[in-house]
């Protein structure tokens, strides 16, 4: 990955958590490569600001995150209520629409983002289209309970469409398993231009289909650092709200 592209994830990490943290809030962490720059940038917030947050994780990946930077540990059971949640996305379209689920975790990520006040999305200029599948090729994932993913995969390709794959793991023998126990349909070639709430909705209506990658309706605002180091913001809610 070039350092151009580290540094624009870095700049939209470092403005979501300045905008979006303030003391004393419950604050999701996400997933995946840009969310490690929002840590670093709040637990530099808590160390030099006096800081207190609580930070729930969205994956294993982001425990240790948390507990790697020292930060004030929590969970849905004890604060069910979140002021915010801070994440990455393989995709942002021009409706906000969201892919996730690149890293697996879309399932604990779509919970904690729910239940948060405002989800904030955390990206560099790779990740902003028009469409979604203009720039992220890997495809949908969806997250479906083992014995059905041959059946599901059947009913996805009939009613709407596209190629099914079955995600693999890299450095062990046989498919990727979720952090729940669940394997990992990638949908690629779909219909670009799907009213994917309509889809969404069908989709989980499925038996055997756990949760999909399509985060609709959900994201409150999106930051995606430039080449340049600037940072362009799409939404609607402001810092702080």
């Amino acid at each position: 990955m070039s350092d151009l592209v580290q540094s624009a994830k870095k700049a939209a990490a470092y403005a979501a958590v300045d905008d979006h943290i303030k003391s004393g809030y419950i604050v999701g962490i996400g997933s995946g490569s840009t969310v490690v720059f929002a840590v670093d940038r709040l637990a530099e917030r808590v160390r030099n600001e006096n800081l207190k947050v609580k930070c729930i994780p969205t994956s294993f990946q982001a425990r240790q995150l948390i507990i790697d930077n020292k930060l004030t540990l929590t969970d849905l059971d004890v604060d069910p209520v979140l002021d915010v949640c801070i994440d990455g996305a393989d995709e942002v379209d021009s409706n906000m629409t969201l892919i996730k689920g690149g890293g697996g975790c879309l399932l604990q990520e779509k919970i904690v983002a729910s239940n948060a006040k405002k989800l904030i999305i955390i990206a560099d200029y790779t990740k902003d289209s028009q469409k979604l599948g203009d720039q992220y090729k890997k495809g949908i994932p969806i997250e479906v309970v083992p014995i059905a993913y041959v059946p599901i995969s059947n009913k996805i390709k009939e009613r709407f469409g596209g190629s099914l794959e079955l995600r693999m793991a890299v450095k062990k023998a046989g498919p990727v398993v979720t952090d729940n126990g669940n394997f990992v349909l990638d949908w690629t070639n779909f219909n670009q231009d799907s009213d994917w709430e309509k889809v969404n909705s069908e989709l989980l209506h499925i038996p055997g289909l756990v949760e999909t990658g399509l985060f609709i309706k959900m994201a409150s605002k999106a930051y995606f650092g430039l080449k340049d180091g600037s940072v362009k913001q799409k939404g609607t809610c402001s810092a702080q709200a």
